[in-house]
């Protein structure tokens, strides 16, 4: 192993116990778990409840569909 560790212990010896614990959180902290799922888009039934966002909308709602 040419390679420099990633994390290194500085000061005091920890257990084998509190560096499984450290290597558990830190492999958490940068896994792709905690990112956000893409979401569904809403379906046509929930967007037509929805006001349209659009500057002009106001005027788009008299015309007929």
């Amino acid at each position: 192993m040419d390679k420099e560790p990633l994390v290194s212990v500085v000061r005091g010896e920890p257990t084998d116990l509190e560096l499984a614990a450290l290597v558990t959180v830190l492999t958490a902290a940068s896994s792709a778990v905690d990112e956000q799922p893409a979401g569904t888009p809403p379906s046509a039934w929930a967007r037509s409840a929805r006001p349209s966002m659009r500057p002009a909308s106001w005027r788009a709602s008299a015309l007929p569909s």
